[in-house]
């Protein structure tokens, strides 16, 4: 084996190396810094870093310099794409190939020498090539590796719904299966969204550090989680300086962030998901109405305000940051008994989804959110009775059912239950729009207008939920227009399909509904008083207030 000369054992000298090489300028500070990390990372570690820094040609160097080191080293790249991942694999080849530091390592004849599985020369027969490249869903299985590089497993397009990220979360589960013992993963991308794996990393006990553009803010740090590498904070004097100033100016990030937007700056380069998210997930908790409800009357008029000082701090919120639940600023002291009520039905109750059920009623534009639940048990008996029961106590005078995939087999069953406790109109609705999309279509003007008021009581029965998948209002702050973006959506799904219904009624204007309301108390007190003042005589010609 040839003697490395101990400069060399220093990564940071390596890297110098293979940029002099590329006839690039030095490495920067902060290229040097997350070379630092790279060498004497966890065995476990996840390097987050703003787009552009170089973090895939840093890694590339990285797998050269390990095997300058350790030849008999087996390395596994994995990337989102088998295409990305072959990249990756062929940058490193060709560095082993054309540096003068590293010919000793070029493939020989006799050994793999393709650019997407290649050993290097020295290193012992295996089994396992010294570099292989593979994509996320290619076949994992069968491989072997002490060192197991992802190189932004996690993109855009396989990570928009809860179903695609649930699939990359298992196919990264078999890292564990192909590593060798006592062997390395290490995982380089950029965050897409709050549910990101990097995150599900650290929660399983991956070394995370973040390295962004500019320094945050300091009211931001917080969301980072104390996750931001040291030179982060250490190296610049005020939030919003450049930390790589070499490569990215403060006009140059000026001039990125108004090309990609807020979001899009926020996401890649202050790998801050904050944004972003706030703006593909249009339903907030914040635009709600949290007050007590009557399950017979509610004030005929009441106002939200968004003021920290109608913030409800003791209830739990499921939303993202800052996102809370707000009592409204007024309330009319009149109220009048709810316009109606209607009760909406989701039958799936097959397999993990649950029989939704929800109650919302109707007075003055606004909609009371009084029941919002889901059943186990399918089309059981107990449900059916249950749904019964809740219709006559709370007065229903219209179900709603979704239509089963056309079979109408649930309404038929439900049918005879609710006609023996409370007979009222049944109706089975039918939608052909995508779901998301419908729902959103749904919610979004009636939560932007406040006009969904839910109880205290609902939303901590809601929180008590074991999983939070299956919760009414988290499933409201995840829901996004894409295809599949939630686990479980019977909940919000059935919510949407009862304030449908009242779509009609809400372009009543209020403020008259108030003054009809007043008007007609006005001539209550009216006859009353006539009433009383003529002895209950009320058809006396020449009486002033004569009435046909």
């Amino acid at each position: 084996m040839t003697e490395i000369h101990p400069v060399l054992r220093d990564f940071r000298n390596f890297l110098f190396l293979t940029w002099k090489h590329l006839n690039l300028p030095s490495p920067t500070p902060v290229q040097y810094d997350i070379a630092d990390y790279m060498q004497d990372s966890p065995r476990r570690c996840v390097i987050q870093a703003f787009r552009g820094v170089g973090k895939s040609w840093i890694c590339s160097a990285f797998v050269c310099w390990k095997l300058l080191n350790n030849p008999d080293l087996k390395f596994l790249v994995v990337s989102a794409s088998k295409n990305r991942a072959d990249d990756f694999s062929t940058f490193t080849k060709r560095l082993i190939n054309e540096m003068e530091i590293l010919e000793h390592l070029a493939p020989k004849e006799y050994q793999r020498g393709s650019n997407v599985s290649f050993d290097v020369a020295l290193a012992k027969p295996s089994h396992a090539p010294s570099v292989k490249s593979v994509g996320i869903t290619g076949q994992l299985t069968g491989s072997r590796a002490d060192f197991i590089i992802s190189d932004d497993c996690e993109s855009l397009n396989n990570s928009l719904t809860q179903s695609m990220r649930d699939k990359l979360s298992e196919n990264i589960k078999e890292f564990e299966a192909v590593l060798s013992p006592n062997g390395n993963i290490m995982f380089l991308g950029t965050p897409q969204s709050e549910m990101s794996i990097y995150n599900e990393l650290g929660v399983r006990g991956y070394d995370t550090k973040i390295w962004t553009a500019r320094r945050p803010e300091q009211s931001k740090l917080i969301k980072y989680n104390n996750n931001l590498a040291d030179f982060v904070i250490s190296n610049t004097e005020r939030s919003g300086d450049p930390i790589d100033p070499q490569r990215f100016t403060d006009m140059d990030l000026k001039e990125r962030e108004a090309s990609y937007g807020r979001s899009g700056f926020s996401l890649q380069f202050m790998l801050d998901t904050t944004l972003s998210d706030k703006e593909r997930y249009p339903l907030k908790l914040s635009d709600f109405v949290v007050m007590d409800t009557h399950p017979e009357l509610a004030p005929v008029s009441i106002a939200w305000a968004g003021s920290p000082e109608y913030a409800c701090e003791d209830l739990p919120s499921v939303g993202f940051t800052g996102d809370k639940f707000y009592r409204p600023m007024f309330k009319s002291e009149d109220f009048a008994e709810y316009k109606g009520s209607v009760m909406a039905i989701d039958p799936s109750g097959r397999g993990k989804d649950e029989l939704g059920v929800a109650i919302v009623k109707q007075l003055g534009g606004n909609l009371y959110v009084l029941v919002c639940t889901g059943l186990s048990g399918g089309y059981s008996e107990d449900n059916l009775q249950w749904i019964a029961r809740e219709a006559r106590n709370y007065k229903v005078n219209h179900i709603i059912v979704e239509s089963n995939f056309g079979d109408g087999m649930f309404t038929q069953l439900l049918k005879p239950v609710v006609n023996k406790y409370y007979p009222c109109n049944i109706e089975e609705v039918n939608h052909s729009k995508q779901k998301e999309l419908r729902i959103i279509d749904t919610l979004e003007p009636l939560l932007n207008q406040h006009r969904l008021v839910v109880s205290p009581q609902l939303i901590r029965q809601d929180f008590d939920t074991n999983d939070a998948n299956y919760q009414l209002f988290h499933q409201i702050t995840r829901i996004t227009k894409d295809r599949g973006s939630l686990r479980n959506d019977d909940r919000i799904d059935v919510l949407s399909i009862a304030c449908a219904y009242w779509l009609e009624q809400l372009a009543v204007d209020t403020d008259r509904q108030l003054q009809d309301h007043r008007n007609d108390k006005l001539d209550r007190e009216l006859e009353n008083f006539i009433e009383n003042a003529l002895g209950g005589n009320r058809g006396t010609k020449g009486n002033l207030w004569y009435k046909v």
